[in-house]
């Protein structure tokens, strides 16, 4: 009887346990750099909450864009919208499933410590970086959209070929707020929850005026997706009043 009851025990255990297996998921989820800082922090309290874990593959959205295009997928994708619309017309985001979750702007930084350039008008913002001894942004050939944007602010600015001698770029996918770090460069300019997420680094401000542009970061869900409702939940976490106090407090503006 003993025995008896100790294997009804072990099955109802075995049973409980492959229940809460089959519950729980893995959700894979290919994020842009640019919202890093406020995902991972909240990615934990999705897990806590759902009992699924977020695997997330972290680039910038223009590479993840690459990938995707070129036949990798994951449950789902948190992307600048542009990403998100190219995507949308491939079939590769499942009809009505994209939410705008937040935006930011380009930024300015120095190493921590350092003085602060004046970037307060355009006119300021050009000779600070006329002044500088070496810049740092994003390799517009990588594709990343702050890159992309700032190598033509340049040549709008007049000072393209002026900057080509002393412009850094970071590795593909990396930060240009590294460079401050190893003493490769005196600014950097990028994303600004990209800076803000690299320690050791002072953000001075965002491009002046009508030089700076305004990223926005959505999410979307594959078409064939196995975890749909997990992507689901995460996305409606992402745009809860607890997450819109993360992205502020990592320099994204939320939706």
């Amino acid at each position: 009887m003993i025995r008896l009851i100790g294997r009804v025990a072990a099955i109802a255990t075995m049973v409980i346990a492959q229940a809460s297996f089959a519950h729980s998921a893995d959700l894979t989820v290919f994020s842009t750099i640019g919202v890093q800082g406020a995902v991972e922090q909240l990615i934990p309290q999705f897990e806590k909450a759902s009992g699924d874990k977020g695997v997330v593959t972290w680039a910038t959205a223009a590479m993840l864009v690459k990938r995707i295009e070129g036949g990798e997928a994951a449950d789902m994708y948190i992307l600048t919208r542009s990403g998100i619309d190219a995507l949308a017309k491939e079939g590769k985001v499942a009809p009505g499933s994209e939410v705008t979750l937040a935006s930011s702007g380009i930024a300015v930084a120095v190493k921590a410590g350092a003085p602060k350039p004046d970037i307060s008008t355009p006119e300021a913002f050009k000779q600070t970086l006329l002044n500088a001894k070496a810049i740092a942004y994003s390799d517009p050939a990588a594709g990343g959209a702050s890159g992309v944007y700032f190598a033509k602010l340049l040549d709008r600015m007049g000072i393209a070929d002026q900057m080509k001698a002393k412009t850094r770029f970071p590795p593909p996918g990396g930060n240009s707020a590294n460079l401050l770090l190893t003493g490769e460069a005196e600014l950097a300019v990028q994303q600004k929850p990209e800076i803000m997420y690299v320690q050791g680094v002072d953000v001075v401000g965002l491009l002046p005026g009508d030089l700076n542009s305004v990223t926005v970061f959505t999410a979307g869900i594959a078409p064939d997706s196995k975890n749909a409702d997990a992507a689901k939940a995460l996305i409606k976490m992402l745009q809860s009043p607890e997450a819109a106090a993360v992205f502020r407090a990592k320099g994204l503006d939320p939706n």
